[in-house]
C-alpha cells in the first residue's frame, strides 16, 4: 500500500468521512472599465479636493434622491375620480342656476372628502418621519494625504475610506487588504449584510471583495476604495425598482368601477329625463324653449344630486381612518389608508425570513456530545457522554471576553444562561468559579480556532480547551467520524457548527472531542403561531430569504411549514413558460438565495395569477418587493428604504400584529362592502322610481326633501365605521358582478315597494287627477309627497341592517351607536312627516301614515334580507360567467373546470391507491400473524417434546 493511500485511511483501516461545508454565494456587481480606471488612488493619500469636486459633478452626491409629492398636487388628487367629477359638475350647475343651498352642500362634501384623505395620510407620514434613524452620516476618509472625517454624502468613486468595528458602510467599496494606517493586512472583515441580502449570518470578506453600502462591520478594520455611490450602488438598483413601480391601488380600481357604474346609469337616465321634460312631455307647454330647458335642467340636477352617492368617498375614508386609529393602538402604523382594505383581501403573504420570521441573532441549538474517553478508533469510550454544561463551559473558557462577534456572543450567552456555576456568579465578568484561565489565544484566520489554558483550582490540574472550525478540531483530535457525521447533518439542516475539544494528558498535547456546537438564527417565539393563524384566516405564507436553501428548509420545518423551499435561480429559468413559473411560485413554500430582483419577480408573478399579495420585510433588499406588493409591510427595526416603500409599518417585534391587522382590516372591509351594497341599491331604487314617476306621472319630491334624504341618510351611515362586523375566515374580495347584480335586484324590489306605497297613498289621500295636470289640491299633493319622502327615506335606509352581513341580519347584532344613528334619523323623519315642517316643504300626514310607513319599511327590510341571503348562497363564478359572459371570464371558467376535473381524477386515484395500500397492509399483517402463530405452535411442540423426554 502506498504512503498516500495509507494516509487516506484511519488506523483501523477505514476511510474517514469527509466534512460537508456550506459555500457562501457572493453577490456579484460588475464595475465598468471606465469606472475601474478611477479606483487607483494611493491608500494613505486619497483624492485631492479638485478630484473630489470633478467626480461629484460627474457622479453626483452619495445619496438616493427622494421624490416628494407637492402637497397642493396631493390635495388636488383627492378631487379626481368618477364620483368626484359628477359632484363637481353638479356643484358648478348649482352655482350657475343660483341654487346656493345645493351648491354649498356639494362643495362641502367635496372638500370634506379631500381633507379626510389628505390629513389622514399626512398624519401617518408624520408618524413615520418621527421613527426615522440617521445612518452613516459621517465617514473617515483619506484626502490630500490626511485621514479626515467627511459627510458620507460627499463620497465619490475612488475615495479611500477607513472601515472599523461598528461602522455602517457608506457606499459600495472594494476592500484593499490594507490597515487603516497603511500597513499590509492579511485579515478579513466580518460584515453583517442581512439588511441588504437577507443572510442571517455575517460573512467574511477579504482583499479584493466588494462590501456593499448599508452593511455593518462586525469585526476587523481595513481600508477600502469607493466603487459606486448614490443611485449606482447595490441599494440604488433596489431604489430603481421602487421608482418604476407606480401601479394604481386595488381599492382605487374598485371605487372607480363602482363610481363608473353609478355615473353611467345616472347620466343615462338624466339625459333621457331631460329630453322627456323638455320636449317629449313638457310640464308647461306654453313656456318658451329656454324656460323649459332651464326648468328641466333644475329638475334633473336635483335628481342627479340625490342619486349621486355623495357619501361613498367620505364614508369609505372615515371608515378606513377609524381603522387606522384602531391599528395604531396595536402598534401598526398605516401609511396609505387604502392599504387597510387591501390587507383584508390578501391571500398570499410573502415574508422575509431574517429578522422577520427569525430573531436575526445566532442562538445555541441542540449539540452533538461525545462520550468521555473517546478516541479516533473508539467513539464509545467510557460510555458516559459529556453533558451540555461540559460543552458550554469548555466553550466559555475558549471565548474572548467582550468580543462583538455574533458567534462568540451566542456561545457566551448560552453558557451564562445554562451552566450552573456561571449563572450563580455574583458578577458577570469573565471570572469562572473554581477555575482560572491562565492564557488565551484569540481567533485568527490561519489557525481557525481559539484556545485557553485553564487551571482547575480544586485539583490544581492544568488543561487546554480549543473551540473552532469543525474540520480543524476533528484534525486536532486525530479524526472523529461520528463528530464529522454530526457536522454533516448540521450542514444539511443549515446549522453553523463549531467543534470543542480539551486535553486529557498532563503534557497537554492529546486532545479529546467534547462535542459539536450547532448554531442557528432561531424563529421568533410567535412566528409559528402567527403562520398558523394566517392559515386559519385563509392566507398562504411563503418564506423568502437570502440565506442558503438548506437554512430556509430547516427554518421552514421549525415554523410548521412544508420544506418546499426552491432556489431563487428557478425564477430565471428560460426553458419554461411564465405559467409554469407562476405554478412554481404558488405551490412552493418559499425561495432561498434571493436578491431584490427575485423578490420583486415573485410578487409580480403571483399578481399575474390574480392573487393579492402582501410582502413583509425589514431590509433594503425587501424595498422593491414591498413597493410592488398590494400591501407592503415593514417590520420593527426596518431600514429607511423598507419603511419608505411600505404601506404599513409594524412597531412591535415579530409578525403577531399582522394577524390583528388582518382581522381589523376584514372588519373594515365588511363595513365598506355593506355600505357600498346599500348605497348602490339605494341609488338604483331612487333613479328607477323617480325616472318612471316623472316620465309617467310628472311626480317628484320638492328639492329640499330630496336633498334631506341624501344628506341625512348618508350622515347617519357614517357611524358604520364603529359598527360590529363579522370577520370572514377567508380573504375578502370585491365580487363586483355579485355586488352590482345584488344591488340591482334589491334596488328593483325597493322600487316595487315604493310604487306600492305610491298607489296606496295616491288613492288614499284623494289625489286622482291625470298625471300631467297641476295638482288641484295642494294639501293632498303635499301629503302624497311627504308620505313618499318618508317611505323613500326609511325603507332603503333600513336595508343597511341587512347588507351589513352576508348571512341573515340577526346573526350578528349591530352596535348600539349604529342602531341609534340609523333609527334616529328615521324617527326624526317620521315626526317631521307626522307634524309637518313647512320650511322643509314637509306637509303633516298624521300618526297613521307616519307610523304605518315606518312599520312597513321595517318588515320589508326583513323580507329583502331573505332575498339577499339566497342570492349570495347560490352565487358562483359559473353564474357570473352566464350573466356577464366576457372572453376573459369564459377562458377562466374553462381553466377552472379543467383543474376541477384534474383534481377529481387525482382524488379518485388516491382513493384507489389507499384501498390497495390498506389491502396490502392487511395481507402483510395476516402473513405476519400466521408466521407468529406457526412459531408459537412449533415452540409449544418443542416444549412438549422436551417434557416427554
Amino acid at each position: 500500500m502506498t504512503e498516500a493511500k495509507h494516509e487516506e485511511l484511519n488506523s483501523n483501516g477505514k476511510k474517514p468521512l469527509k466534512m460537508e461545508e456550506a459555500v457562501h454565494v457572493e453577490v456579484a456587481d460588475d464595475i465598468p472599465p471606465e469606472l475601474e480606471a478611477l479606483l487607483h488612488a494611493e491608500p494613505c493619500v486619497g483624492l485631492s479636493d479638485s478630484e473630489v469636486a470633478e467626480r461629484t459633478a460627474q457622479f453626483g452626491l452619495n445619496e438616493i434622491p427622494e421624490t416628494k409629492t407637492n402637497p397642493l398636487l396631493k390635495f388636488l388628487s383627492y378631487f379626481l375620480g368618477p364620483i368626484s367629477y359628477l359632484l363637481e359638475i353638479a356643484c358648478i350647475l348649482s352655482g350657475v342656476f343660483e341654487d346656493w343651498i345645493d351648491f354649498g352642500i356639494l362643495l362641502a362634501v367635496l372638500i370634506i372628502n379631500a381633507c379626510i384623505g389628505f390629513f389622514e395620510e399626512a398624519r401617518a407620514e408624520s408618524a413615520l418621519d418621527a421613527l426615522k434613524n440617521t445612518l452613516a452620516l459621517k465617514s473617515r476618509c483619506w484626502r490630500n494625504g490626511k485621514l479626515v472625517e467627511v459627510d458620507s454624502n460627499t463620497l465619490v468613486p475612488g475615495d479611500i475610506i477607513a472601515l472599523r468595528l461598528g461602522d455602517i458602510i457608506p457606499a459600495d467599496c472594494r476592500l484593499l487588504g490594507v490597515g487603516v494606517q497603511g500597513e499590509i493586512s492579511e485579515g478579513t472583515l466580518q460584515i453583517d449584510q442581512s439588511a441588504l441580502t437577507g443572510e442571517s449570518l455575517p460573512v467574511q470578506k477579504g482583499k479584493g471583495v466588494t462590501a456593499y453600502s448599508s452593511a455593518i462591520v462586525k469585526q476587523g478594520q481595513m481600508l477600502a476604495v469607493v466603487t459606486k455611490t448614490g443611485i449606482n450602488t447595490f441599494i440604488g438598483r433596489a431604489a430603481n425598482l421602487i421608482s418604476i413601480t407606480t401601479e394604481e391601488g386595488h381599492f382605487q380600481k374598485i371605487i372607480n368601477s363602482i363610481g363608473n357604474f353609478l355615473v353611467i346609469i345616472t347620466c343615462g337616465m338624466a339625459v333621457v329625463l331631460f329630453f322627456v321634460r323638455t320636449w317629449a312631455v313638457p310640464e308647461d307647454k306654453d313656456a318658451s324653449t329656454g324656460d323649459r330647458v332651464k326648468a328641466a335642467l333644475l329638475e334633473v340636477l336635483v335628481l342627479t344630486i340625490a342619486a349621486i352617492p355623495v357619501g361613498l368617498p367620505t364614508i369609505m375614508s372615515v371608515t378606513m381612518a377609524v381603522g387606522a386609529s384602531q391599528l395604531a393602538k396595536k402598534e401598526v402604523i398605516v401609511k396609505r389608508l387604502t392599504a387597510i382594505e387591501e390587507l383584508a383581501s390578501v391571500s398570499i403573504l410573502c415574508s422575509d425570513k431574517t429578522g422577520t420570521l427569525t430573531l436575526n441573532q445566532l442562538s445555541f441549538d441542540k449539540p452533538y456530545l461525545s462520550n468521555k474517553g473517546n478516541t479516533t478508533d473508539d467513539f464509545h469510550g467510557t460510555g458516559v457522554p459529556y453533558t451540555e454544561q461540559d460543552l458550554l463551559l469548555a466553550s466559555f473558557f475558549a471565548s474572548e471576553p467582550g468580543a462583538q462577534d455574533a458567534i462568540e456572543s451566542a456561545i457566551r450567552k448560552a453558557a451564562q444562561t445554562r451552566v450552573t456555576i456561571l449563572k450563580e456568579r455574583e458578577n458577570q465578568d469573565h471570572h469562572i468559579p473554581g477555575y482560572k484561565v491562565n492564557n488565551f489565544i484569540p481567533f485568527n484566520p490561519t489557525s481557525k480556532y481559539t484556545e485557553a489554558t485553564v487551571t482547575d483550582l480544586s485539583t490544581g490540574k492544568k488543561f487546554r480547551t480549543i473551540k473552532g472550525a469543525p474540520q480543524v478540531i476533528v484534525r486536532m483530535v486525530g479524526g472523529h467520524d461520528e463528530a464529522t457525521a454530526a457536522v454533516n447533518d448540521f450542514a444539511r439542516r443549515g446549522l453553523r457548527a463549531l467543534g470543542v475539544a480539551r486535553t486529557v494528558d498532563d503534557a497537554m498535547t492529546k486532545f479529546e472531542m467534547i462535542g459539536m456546537i450547532s448554531l442557528l438564527d432561531p424563529p421568533r417565539p410567535d412566528s409559528a403561531h402567527t403562520i398558523e393563524e394566517c392559515h386559519k384566516l385563509g392566507i398562504s405564507v411563503k418564506m423568502i430569504t437570502g440565506d442558503q436553501q438548506i437554512i430556509g428548509k430547516e427554518v421552514a420545518h421549525r415554523l410548521g411549514m412544508h420544506r418546499t423551499i426552491l432556489d431563487a435561480s428557478k425564477l430565471m429559468d428560460t426553458t419554461i413558460d411564465e405559467d409554469a413559473l407562476i405554478d412554481r411560485c404558488v405551490k412552493c413554500d418559499g425561495f432561498a438565495q434571493v436578491i431584490p430582483e427575485h423578490k420583486y419577480k415573485v410578487v409580480e408573478l403571483l399578481q399575474k395569477r390574480g392573487y393579492l399579495v402582501g410582502m413583509t420585510g425589514d431590509g433594503v433588499n425587501d424595498a422593491p418587493a414591498l413597493k410592488k406588493a398590494n400591501v407592503g409591510i415593514a417590520v420593527e427595526g426596518c431600514t429607511d428604504a423598507a419603511r419608505s416603500a411600505a404601506d404599513i409599518v409594524l412597531l412591535a417585534a415579530g409578525l403577531s400584529t399582522i394577524v390583528d391587522g388582518v382581522k381589523t382590516s376584514r372588519a373594515i372591509f365588511q363595513r365598506m362592502r355593506s355600505y357600498a351594497l346599500y348605497r348602490i341599491a339605494s341609488t338604483i331604487h331612487f333613479l328607477l322610481f323617480f325616472f318612471i314617476s316623472i316620465c309617467a306621472y310628472g311626480f317628484s319630491l320638492p328639492p329640499r326633501l330630496i336633498i334631506l334624504i341624501a344628506v341625512l341618510n348618508d350622515a347617519a351611515t357614517l357611524v358604520i365605521s364603529v359598527d360590529n362586523a363579522q370577520i370572514s375566515q377567508r380573504p375578502d374580495k370585491w365580487r363586483l358582478g355579485q355586488l352590482i347584480t345584488l344591488s340591482f335586484i334589491l334596488g328593483f324590489l325597493l322600487m316595487i315597494i315604493s310604487w306600492a306605497h305610491f298607489f296606496v297613498a295616491h288613492y288614499g289621500v284623494g289625489y286622482t287627477q291625470h298625471s300631467y295636470d297641476k295638482y288641484p289640491n295642494e294639501e293632498n299633493a303635499g301629503v302624497l309627497q311627504t308620505i313618499m319622502y318618508l317611505q323613500i327615506s326609511s325603507c332603503p335606509h333600513f336595508v343597511i341592517f341587512s347588507t351589513r352581513l352576508p348571512g341573515y341580519f340577526y346573526e350578528n347584532m349591530p352596535s348600539w351607536t349604529f342602531i341609534i344613528a340609523v333609527a334616529g334619523t328615521q324617527v326624526f323623519a317620521m315626526f317631521m312627516s307626522i307634524f309637518g315642517i313647512r320650511a322643509l316643504d314637509a306637509t303633516a300626514i298624521g300618526w297613521g301614515w307616519g307610523v304605518g310607513v315606518l312599520a312597513v319599511s321595517t318588515v320589508m327590510f326583513m323580507l329583502l334580507d331573505i332575498v339577499k341571503v339566497q342570492i349570495i348562497r347560490k352565487w358562483s363564478f359559473d353564474l357570473t360567467v352566464k350573466l356577464y359572459p366576457t372572453k376573459a371570464r369564459k377562458a377562466e371558467l374553462q381553466t377552472r373546470l379543467a383543474k376541477r376535473a384534474l383534481k377529481a381524477r387525482v382524488d379518485a386515484n388516491i382513493i384507489k391507491a389507499r384501498k390497495v395500500y390498506y389491502m396490502t397492509m392487511a395481507v402483510v399483517a395476516w402473513r405476519k400473524a400466521l408466521s407468529q402463530s406457526k412459531k408459537a405452535v412449533k415452540g409449544a411442540a418443542g416444549s412438549t417434546a422436551v417434557g416427554i423426554n
